[in-house]
């Protein structure tokens, strides 16, 4: 028979840190709102999470790498909403940001949730921070939480 290896849904016992972007702040709050939910509800204790507060997304792969290389976090959820304008300034940001990340990601030293919405408005960013399309902050926590019980058992 095959071993399987699964991640359980459960942060009980797990130490998060919650990177949150304070540009668009209307919506990162939200998403925060949802991370933070999601992760006591399945089981977080309040003590165990660090919320880190950084200017914009583009600040936020550095910060990560900060994080994940200290060793204190099991996961680490990334939540910020780049939002097209009339200027390229959207495709420089989000591309930078994604691909900080995912550096950090294929290391595999921490779970990471990346919960960066790239929306091209406003409505689309609000409706995926916890109205039509549901908390992507809650989605991306639980994606870290998941991938957190994985690398335990790697």
């Amino acid at each position: 028979m095959n071993k399987t290896i699964e991640g359980k849904l459960s942060a009980a016992g797990l130490r998060v840190g919650l990177i949150v972007s304070r540009f668009n702040s209307f919506i990162t709050e939200r998403l925060l709102e949802g991370a933070r939910d999601a992760l006591l509800r399945s089981g977080a204790e309040e003590g165990a999470l660090s919320v880190v507060r950084v200017p914009g997304a583009f600040e936020m792969p550095g910060v990560l790498r900060r994080l994940a290389d200290s060793g204190e976090y099991d996961a680490i959820v990334c939540l910020g909403a780049v939002i097209r304008g009339g200027t390229p300034h959207f495709d420089y940001v989000a591309n930078e940001v994604v691909k900080g990340i995912a550096s950090v990601v294929t290391e595999g030293k921490v779970a990471v949730g990346m919960g960066i919405l790239t929306t091209d408005t406003i409505e689309q960013a609000v409706e995926r921070a916890g109205t039509k399309a549901g908390n992507k902050g809650a989605e991306a926590a639980m994606a870290a939480v998941e991938i957190a019980n994985v690398y335990k058992q790697l």
